[in-house]
């Protein structure tokens, strides 16, 4: 199953990092970063119906443990906002309190303003994105019961202290208050290190280093594991139902009826056609076109282009268009580099292409192995637009 993972921040104005990967191959789909929460909807595509995880940043949270009396009620419960009134700067009655696990006699709470939780809800909402699982950042850390654990995203510092507590915010002042802490106690303090900080310097700690190639992927896997969600009460997202089809699922099934009846089947299929050869045609134009920009108006296409094929293959000796494709066609097999844009210049032997690969190493990997085959190559610069690098090559052979 597929997945997309989004991390929000305080603000509408604070980056967003996302990744799309596959919860059962574990593997990364697409990730990357928006400068901030308005472009959510250029994620909507890539949504699709993929299930839609949101963190929210943990130093917007008060995550809690309340110690309950023995056997307590649902009514002992619902007195938990009373119980931690004094603990907290705002007015309750401004406050959203979502319940975790209980553990013994103790139970997990996490108290967010009501205005900051419908901000978040209200983002994906207009970008169109379908979220009804909602968990604060701290809890998508692996959680280390000797200890606690540290991950950071960019200078975002998120520190899990215990099952549910924990710490985020920039690394100025989280990173010190770990040092503060380790300072007070008598053993060491027990440190996953999932971060790019060493932490060396952190007093009275001893730091277990773990190799992280990309923090999100480290935050999907651990939030597939975690069972509370802040989307619970009168904040609990209700899946649409089915009703509206069942409505309409007998005038559906007789409007197919009419619509397979000979005579309509007969002239949509014509019309069908007839789009398909225009399609065709506008696209075999369009290639012509790119392929040679100099052809001129033509009547017929497959003669024109193999004239235009002759003089290439007749063009320059050895070095022409052809010949050199021909010796240049393992480069493109080993590197997968495919030209988007392509020129051939025959006075000086010269291919000038814009062309694309799946990474940086893989344009030079083209580069390579057509100087390897004899071939003088100038790249120019490379780009990155979405899931592709794309760059400027110019390629020389023999004049």
């Amino acid at each position: 199953m597929e997945q997309l993972l989004l991390r929000l921040g305080s603000s509408i104005t604070e980056p967003v990092s996302w990744l799309v990967w596959s919860k059962t191959e574990e593997e990364v789909i697409a990730s990357g970063e928006l400068a901030e929460a308005s472009e959510l909807s250029s994620l909507t595509e890539r949504a699709g119906d993929r299930p839609v995880i949101a963190l929210v940043a943990s130093c917007n949270i008060a995550l809690k443990w309340v110690t309950l009396p023995p056997r307590s009620s649902r009514k002992v419960l619902n007195a938990i906002p009373f119980m931690l009134e004094e603990e907290l700067a705002q007015d309750i009655s401004k406050q959203f309190f979502a319940l975790g696990p209980k553990v013994g006699d103790k139970q997990a709470v996490a108290v967010v303003s009501r205005e900051r939780f419908e901000n978040w809800q209200t983002w994906l909402t207009d970008a169109g994105l379908y979220c009804d699982t909602m968990i604060p950042d701290v809890h998508a850390v692996p959680f280390n019961e000797a200890g606690w654990s540290v991950l950071n995203i960019g200078s975002d510092v998120i520190i899990r202290q215990d099952e549910w507590c924990g710490l985020q915010g920039e690394a100025d002042w989280t990173l010190p208050a770990v040092a503060h802490y380790s300072q007070t106690q008598k053993a060491p303090l027990q440190i996953k290190n999932y971060s790019q900080y060493a932490l060396k310097d952190i007093p009275n700690t001893e730091i277990d280093n773990e190799a992280v190639e990309l923090p999100m992927l480290t935050l999907a896997s651990a939030a597939n594991n975690v069972t509370f969600n802040l989307l619970q009460g009168e904040y609990k997202i209700k899946r649409q139902n089915n009703s509206a089809w069942k409505q309409w699922r007998v005038a559906a099934v007789l409007a197919l009826l009419v619509l397979t009846a000979s005579a309509v089947e007969r002239g949509i299929h014509l019309m069908q056609l007839q789009q398909r050869n225009a399609d065709l045609a506008q696209q075999i134009d369009d290639t012509v076109k790119q392929g040679f920009p100099n052809l001129g108006v033509y009547r017929d296409v497959r003669r024109a282009v193999q004239t235009e094929m002759t003089k290439l293959e007749a063009g320059a000796g050895n070095s022409s268009m052809l010949a050199m494709l021909g010796q240049l066609s393992n480069a493109f097999t080993q590197s997968q580099v495919k030209p988007q844009t392509f020129r051939f210049d025959a006075s000086r032997a010269e291919i000038r292409m814009q062309a694309s690969g799946k990474n940086f190493e893989a344009l030079e990997q083209f580069k390579t192995q057509a100087e390897s085959a004899g071939f003088e190559v100038e790249s120019g610069a490379i780009n990155n637009r979405g899931d592709e690098f794309i760059g400027t090559i110019a390629i020389r052979g023999e004049s």
